[in-house]
């Protein structure tokens, strides 16, 4: 069912909690995976944009595919990076590799907090024109509301 799966990644733990169902997917159903790692370029008027800490990054996830190689499935990496916001970016990548889902972690945050911070997830359901699985945290760490977010999800 499942050829190819994009595992939208940003190098955080909850990514890495995501790589765990798309490994198991992948597995299931013979699936090609494609780690896609995006970046909104934002340009300020005093020069471009800095990113100290990509190569880690990139380097951690090309770590994780070749692990994903030395299991036996077929992986790849592609890096996104535009004035695009990351889910634009993310979702433009699923469609060029016709991925037929789109996988990422979630923070767990809601009400109040996401409508500040905003969430990459919730921005692919609504941008992506693929299925996208949203991998929450791990069962008893999920993010507690605070009072203001209580209220507001009321």
């Amino acid at each position: 069912m499942f050829k190819t799966i994009v595992w939208a990644t940003d190098g955080s733990e909850l990514a890495d909690g995501a790589l765990e169902h798309v490994r198991e997917l992948a597995q299931h159903h013979g699936s090609r995976i494609v780690a896609v790692h995006a970046n909104e370029l934002l340009r300020g008027r005093f020069g471009g944009p800095s990113l100290a800490d990509e190569p880690e990054l990139e380097e951690k996830i090309g770590k994780q595919v070749d692990a994903l190689r030395q299991a036996g499935l077929e992986a790849e990496i592609e890096i996104r990076s535009g004035n695009r916001d990351v889910a634009t970016l993310i979702a433009e990548a699923a469609e060029e590799v016709d991925a037929d889902l789109i996988v990422v972690g979630t923070h767990g945050h809601g009400g109040f907090t996401a409508a500040l911070m905003g969430s990459v997830a919730r921005a692919l359901c609504h941008t992506a024109g693929r299925p996208v699985l949203v991998v929450p945290p791990p069962y008893g760490t999920k993010h507690e509301a605070s009072a203001d977010e209580q209220l507001i999800s009321v």
